[in-house]
């Protein structure tokens, strides 16, 4: 049996930011033009969906 081959986990992985790993909290620093403190500060703050995070930090 093979699996589907969907996307739906990566598609959902895709609207998150994990603050706890260094290489998410560096692509969404330099995506946002942040320092990667201030994007661990708005994970805690908004939550983890990546659109809160980055309206919060004023996305470019």
């Amino acid at each position: 049996m093979s699996t589907s081959g969907t996307t739906r986990g990566r598609n959902q992985d895709r609207v998150k930011v994990a603050g706890r790993q260094d290489h998410e909290v560096r692509y969404e620093a330099g995506k946002t033009d942040a320092s990667k403190d201030a994007v661990k500060s708005a994970v805690r703050s908004m939550g983890n969906s990546r659109k809160k995070v980055e309206d919060k930090l004023g996305k470019k």
